[in-house]
C-alpha cells in the first residue's frame, strides 16, 4: 500500500476539499485525485463522494480513516527508530559477566543521554555478520584470529588487554601463593570446559599452550560456571584460568583462590569492532570513552598472541 496516497487520503478527509488538500501537500488537485483512485483501487471501495461543499468521506472512508492515521503514526516512529540520533545504541558485549558488560556499565553511567541496546553474542562470525547487516553497532572480540582477516569495511581498536588470573580449590599446590609464574603452571592441569574450536578465544589458549608448554583440557560438558567452580573446590588436582574483570560468585565454603599470574602476564586482548560506514553519533561517542579508559595501559610484562592487532 502506498503509505503517500494514504497521507493523501488522510488529507483530504480533514480538509474536506481535494483542492484544500493539494495546498496542504504542496502537489496539484490533479495529483490529489490520481493518488486517491489509486487508493481506491488497492482497496476495492469509494473512499469520497463529492458535494456542493468538497468531499466527504463514504461509509468505507469512515471506517478506512483511523486505521489510515496508525498506519501514518507506524510510520513515523519506523523512520524516528532509524533517525541519525534517535535509534538506540546496539553493542554485543558477549556475555554479562565478561570485561566488556563492565565497559559497557562505565559508558553508560558517563553518558546516560545515549539510549543503549545490549545484545550477548557468542560466535564472532555471527557478530561480525550482524555488525555487516546492521543488527548491531559494534561488537567486542578478541581479533584478528590467525590466518582470518577482518573482512572489508570492518574497523577495530583495542580497548582492554585484561591480565589472566589461576582460578584454584584451597587444596590445590599454588594455592597458598600471592602470586605464580607462567613456568610455574607447567605440568598442572587448566580445565576450561566450554572452549570452542574455531573461535577466538579458543586460537589464543591454543597459542598459549604452545608459548609455554601449559596443559589446558576443554574435555567434558559445559555445564556452566556453577558446576565449574564446584569441580574446581572439590578437585585439588584442578584449576582453571579466569581473568582480572570476570564476575564469579560461589559459595564461602568453596574458599576458592584468585592468584595473579606474572612473569608474563597473560592478557585477553579485547578489541571494538564496528563498520566504517556506520553513522551513528553515539559510536564515535562510545569510542572516544574506551580511549580514554585505555589511556596510558602498561603492555610492560605481558603477554599476548603476536596475531592480535597491536593497541
Amino acid at each position: 500500500m502506498d503509505l503517500e496516497a494514504v497521507r493523501t487520503f488522510v488529507t483530504v478527509a480533514e480538509a474536506g476539499q481535494f483542492q484544500k488538500a493539494a495546498v496542504d501537500l504542496s502537489i496539484t488537485q490533479q495529483a490529489v485525485s490520481k493518488r486517491i483512485a489509486a487508493l481506491e483501487r488497492t482497496l476495492g471501495v469509494r473512499l469520497f463522494t463529492r458535494t456542493p461543499r468538497g468531499a466527504e468521506p463514504t461509509i468505507d472512508g469512515q471506517a478506512f480513516l483511523p486505521h489510515a492515521r496508525e498506519l501514518l503514526r507506524v510510520r513515523e516512529r519506523a523512520v524516528a527508530s532509524v533517525r541519525t540520533g534517535r535509534r538506540r545504541l546496539r553493542v554485543d558485549v558477549i556475555a554479562s559477566r565478561v570485561a566488556p558488560s563492565g565497559l559497557m556499565r562505565g559508558f553508560h553511567h558517563a553518558h546516560l543521554e545515549i539510549d543503549l541496546d545490549v545484545v550477548m553474542l557468542v560466535n564472532v562470525d555471527t557478530a561480525i555478520a550482524a555488525i555487516r547487516s546492521g543488527a548491531i553497532d559494534a561488537s567486542f572480540r578478541a581479533v584478528a584470529m590467525p590466518g582470518r582477516p577482518l573482512p572489508e569495511g570492518i574497523e577495530c581498536i583495542r580497548v582492554l588487554d585484561e591480565p589472566h588470573q589461576l582460578l584454584t580449590g584451597p587444596a590445590h599446590a599454588l594455592a597458598r601463593a600471592r602470586s605464580v609464574t607462567v613456568t610455574q603452571l607447567a605440568g598442572h592441569r587448566i580445565w576450561m570446559p566450554g572452549i570452542v574450536p574455531g573461535t577466538e578465544w579458543a586460537a589464543y589458549y591454543d597459542d598459549l599452550v604452545a608459548e609455554f608448554g601449559l596443559t589446558i583440557e576443554a574435555t567434558g560438558p559445559n555445564f556452566g560456571s556453577d558446576t565449574l567452580l564446584d569441580t574446581i573446590a572439590d578437585t585439588p588436582a584442578l584449576a582453571t584460568f579466569t581473568t582480572e574483570q570476570t564476575r564469579l560468585v560461589w559459595p564461602a565454603s568453596h574458599d576458592l583462590r584468585r592468584i595473579p599470574v606474572t612473569d608474563p602476564t597473560p592478557v585477553y586482548p579485547h578489541s571494538l569492532l564496528w563498520h566504517r560506514d556506520n553513522p551513528h553519533p553515539a559510536l564515535a561517542t562510545l569510542r572516544a570513552h574506551l580511549a580514554a579508559t585505555a589511556a596510558g595501559h602498561d603492555d610492560t610484562g605481558t603477554w599476548a598472541p603476536s596475531w592480535v592487532i597491536p593497541r
